[in-house]
């Protein structure tokens, strides 16, 4: 899933990490340095850290990592931890310069750790990056290097209730006034025609997203015209009825409840919600992109999913093994078997028939692949201002009793 909420600890976290790299340089360098996160392992051995805890994300990484470990000739020492407590993990081990070799970020965390001093950059220890879409690629780069490798990733999209939509006669919508006009006509009853999340978190943003970048709007300066236009799209949306007031206050789990329950016609979520869905009885559905603001338009959409990273912990020799268990993660073999494992896409792009063919529910996901945006991409570090700045605006319009302009505007100069 998209672990859209962990920026605010990130940023806590960077805080004080940006005291420490005097202290992780100072940690020796070179074969047998004997610093950093190799302090306390084996010279044969690389610690690994990740959030990958349940499954099947923890089975299918385990066997990738521990293959990988006999590949680069190195025994694994893994260790997982709740999502939530992967940042505050980092930052204690920082602290006592106790690094792991291996370290998994949130793809949206990768700079902001980057700018701490606590990674070391790739490019310098041989990666090759080479057939990564560039959107996620730009995600894991920091002044110009290259810190995190992403194998696997994922996007939202439209996803709709075919049975419902065949009734009502209702196709797909491709474009802004089709959706308008669909979710009117899938409104009846119980039923909104439309859902989304348009939660006062991060998680509001990532779903305004593909609205907001699709109509030429830019996180730099979020008072445009063209962001207004797709904050309206979705106050036209909430004010006629087709879309709950409640959306406010969903997640993208609650949004898929509603679908689920044949509360929504509609939703825009993701591929993580294969198994929930799949699991109800009688449940046929579509997937299509989110629809663009005119016909034949981009849609743009940002991206989730981790990225593998080594840790500068001052013994060389480590991080250069550890950057070879980086390079594994990414071979074309595991980015198509953990996509398959887990519903995301890979984020090489020649790779994406491999696993459409095989569950043709990625191909909405798989084809945004090359279109897709780092939401960290244009402000790297301050991309969280900026994230806060959306959703406060979209929260303003749908239920502050303010116009979407001056949501807007409050929001970029408040």
């Amino acid at each position: 899933m998209a672990r859209t909420g962990s920026t605010g600890r990130v940023r806590t976290a960077v805080a004080v990490l940006a005291l420490l790299p005097l202290t992780l340089g100072a940690c020796g360098g070179g074969s047998g340095g004997g610093g950093g996160g190799s302090a306390n392992a084996a010279s044969d051995t690389l610690r690994v850290l990740d959030y990958y805890n349940s499954d099947p994300n923890a089975t299918l990484w385990n066997t990738a990592i521990e293959e990988c470990g006999t590949e680069v000739g190195m025994k694994i020492d893994r260790e997982s931890v709740p999502g939530d407590t992967l940042i505050q993990k980092v930052l204690q081990q920082s602290s006592s310069r106790t690094l792991p070799d291996v370290l998994m970020l949130d793809n949206p965390d990768v700079q902001q750790i980057a700018a701490s001093g606590a990674l070391a950059p790739l490019d310098d220890l041989g990666i090759d990056s080479s057939g990564v879409a560039e959107g996620v690629l730009k995600a894991s780069t920091y002044e110009g290097k290259l810190y995190g490798l992403q194998p696997v990733t994922n996007t939202i999209a439209l996803f709709y209730n075919k049975t419902v939509l065949d009734a009502a006669g209702v196709t797909p919508p491709t474009t802004w006034d089709e959706l308008k006009t669909a979710a009117a006509t899938l409104t009846v009853g119980d039923q909104y025609g439309f859902a989304m999340s348009n939660v006062n978190t991060y998680e509001g943003t990532w779903q305004f997203l593909p609205f907001m970048w699709s109509n030429g709007g830019d996180e730099k300066d979020i008072n445009t015209p063209e962001t207004a236009a797709a904050l309206q799209l979705i106050k036209d949306l909430l004010d006629s009825g087709s879309l709950s007031q409640s959306s406010v206050n969903w997640s993208q789990a609650d949004v898929a409840d509603q679908f689920t329950a044949g509360n929504a016609a509609m939703m825009v979520n993701g591929p993580w919600n294969f198994g929930t869905l799949d699991a109800v009885e009688g449940l046929e559905y579509g997937i299509v992109p989110i629809p663009a603001p005119t016909a034949g338009g981009t849609v743009v959409s940002p991206f989730g999913g981790e990225a593998w990273t080594v840790p500068n912990t001052g013994d060389q020799e480590k991080q250069k093994k550890a950057a070879e268990l980086v390079q594994c993660l990414n071979n074309d073999e595991n980015e198509v078997t953990i996509s398959l494992g887990t519903g995301t896409v890979p984020t090489k792009p020649e790779l994406a028939g491999q696993v459409t063919s095989q569950n043709p529910n990625l191909q909405t996901f798989a084809d945004q692949v090359p279109d897709l945006r780092a939401r960290t991409g244009e402000l790297g570090p301050e991309w969280p201002d900026a994230a806060t700045k959306i959703y406060t605006a979209v929260q303003n319009a749908l239920v502050g009793g303010m116009t979407p302009q001056d949501a807007l505007a409050q929001a970029q100069n408040g």
